[in-house]
């Protein structure tokens, strides 16, 4: 599980949250507000929101309905909920406060560490 996740909040312009992504070459971050957990954002969702994008706050075109775990889901459910969804990246939460963040690269990284112990 990644920690030390890059995060945006809800009123920061959907341009500031593209430089932060753009500046750690990922392709989405968590929403948060305090400590809490509000929604997600993607290039895909700057993409799909138009030419007008960038000028629109992250709120307005965050994902507000997000597919979340919690720290003692395992790697397997993890894994399938990925394949289900499409989702690359899963945030995982305590009482909605955001802990980290699980990418397909954590996945795999779990997946051969385990399969180098058998």
């Amino acid at each position: 599980m990644i920690r030390d996740v890059i995060v945006v909040e809800p009123d920061e312009s959907v341009a500031a949250a593209k430089l932060k992504m753009v500046r750690a070459n990922i392709g989405g971050v968590p929403v948060v507000e305090g400590d809490k957990l509000v929604g997600f954002i993607t290039h895909r969702d700057i993409l799909l929101a138009g030419s007008e994008a960038l000028k629109l706050k992250v709120k307005d075109i965050m994902s507000k309905d997000l597919v979340v775990v919690d720290k003692n889901t395992s790697i397997s459910r993890i894994s399938k909920i990925m394949v289900e969804t499409g989702y690359q990246r899963i945030p995982v939460v305590e009482d909605g406060k955001l802990l980290g963040l699980i990418t397909q690269s954590c996945v795999i990284k779990a997946i051969a560490d385990y399969m180098e112990d058998l």
